[in-house]
Formats: C-alpha cells, sequence, structure tokens
C-alpha cells in the first residue's frame, strides 16, 4: 500500500533531512538517551564526550572514545539508502547529527554532518588526516606524536561556522522537510527549524510523537517500515 505521505516527496525538488541517532539505531549503533542510551547507561556521559575531558585526560577521552563511539562493521539500512538515493538524484540534502559515517557509506552526495564525523581523524599538532584504523591502534600520531582526536564536535565547542551557513541556506530552500530519527531537542541542531522556508510542509517520522509551535505531519512509526514503502525515482 502506498503511503499517505508519498506525494510529499513526488512533488518536491528540494527535500531536506534533519536526521538524529533514531535513523542509526536499525544498523546496530545505539543512540544516546534511550532507556538503552549512552547517556543513560553513564550519567558522566556528556561530560566524557567534552572538549575539557579530551584536553585534561586524553587517555580517558581516547579509551572511551574507542569503547563507546565505533562501531565500524556498522552498514547503512534502508533509511540511509533511501535517503542518499534522493541526494544522487540531486533533489535532497540531509542534514544529521550523527556521527557513524554510514550516509558517507552509503553513498550520499549532499550531506552535511552537522555533529562532525568519527572517521575523520586529525592530529591536532599538525594538522594532517590520519587514516581512523591508525587512531583505534594509537591515540598519537606516529610522525610527531601529537595528540589525534577525532574530528566530531565535543560539548563545550562549537559547530563549524560553514556547516550552521550551509544548514540555514538548505532550510530557507526547502520544499519539504523531513525529520527522522530525533526529538529535536539539542540545539543549535533543533534551531535550524527557525530557519525553514514557511511554505514547506514539514514531516516528522519518529517512534514518539513530537511537538512544535507550526503545522506538520506526525508519522509516529518505524522509520525503517517507512522508507522501505517509500518509493523513490524510478522504484516500483
Amino acid at each position: 500500500m502506498a503511503l499517505a505521505t508519498q506525494h510529499y516527496f513526488d512533488d518536491a525538488n528540494h527535500i531536506v533531512f534533519l536526521t538524529g541517532a533514531g535513523v542509526s539505531t536499525a544498523s546496530g549503533i545505539p543512540d544516546f538517551r534511550s532507556a538503552n542510551g549512552l547517556y543513560t547507561k553513564n550519567k558522566r556521559a556528556e561530560y566524557y564526550l567534552s572538549h575539557r575531558y579530551f584536553a585534561t585526560d586524553p587517555d580517558g577521552f581516547y579509551q572511551y572514545c574507542k569503547e563507546n563511539l565505533y562501531f565500524p562493521d556498522a552498514k547503512p539500512n534502508v533509511i540511509h539508502q533511501k535517503q542518499a538515493a534522493l541526494t544522487r538524484q540531486d533533489r535532497a540534502t540531509v542534514i544529521t547529527q550523527n556521527i557513524d559515517n554510514l550516509y558517507e557509506e552509503a553513498g550520499a552526495k549532499h550531506l552535511i554532518d552537522f555533529h562532525g564525523n568519527l572517521y575523520h581523524v586529525y592530529c591536532e599538532k599538525c594538522g594532517q588526516t590520519v587514516d581512523w584504523h591508525e587512531y583505534l591502534k594509537s591515540r598519537l600520531h606516529q610522525i610527531d606524536n601529537g595528540p589525534l582526536r577525532p574530528d566530531v564536535v565535543l560539548y563545550d565547542e562549537g559547530i563549524k561556522a560553514a556547516d550552521i551557513e550551509n544548514s540555514v541556506r538548505a532550510m530557507q530552500e526547502a520544499d519539504l522537510v523531513v525529520i527522522v530519527g530525533t526529538s529535536m531537542k539539542v540545539y543549535p541542531f533543533a534551531g535550524l527549524l527557525e530557519y525553514r522556508n514557511p511554505t514547506a510542509p514539514v514531516i516528522a517520522i519518529n517512534q514518539q510523537r513530537l511537538s512544535f509551535s507550526f503545522p506538520f505531519t506526525m508519522v509516529q512509526d518505524d522509520a525503517v517500515k517507512y522508507f522501505e514503502e517509500l518509493q523513490v525515482g524510478g522504484e516500483a
């Protein structure tokens, strides 16, 4: 049976997907704030993912990242794949809070990693990019012994200006906004909704019901099921 919201996608040329941890749970990556989430299991998780902790206890930060954030065997699921397909048609942009690299693996073309990417690693001393496999072996750069870190936005750090600017521009140009797998409560990401094109329909696909001050269509369902049914391009 065709989705009741399929026509929004068929008619849109500038879709923006705003996505969060719920997109990747089906790929085996735990989220942060659910009953089994990283923050629920460890009340100090936000501190362990802060720049202050990185600077004061680099060894502890490194171990925490390796043990809790990296899932290199995870594969993109149908949500990543369908959204990536729409970006390759130049009909969509994905703005994601996720740092797990699965959109890249799915072949997304127009993608903004709002909080960075765990699999982009660099040396803080010389600035050189380092393969993430090397990072998982050692937190120090083999060339100059400088500290390595993933290019992610830690707590008490700011979002890159270019990512904010590009995200705002995409929201202003959107003719459809689709929220997937996120409660939209984390700022400044949640604030992107303030810049949306006011004429663009907004669809929220989430297990928990969301609430906004503007009209939107709530799809309270499993996003995997939704995207399995969604037709993209010439699909039957």
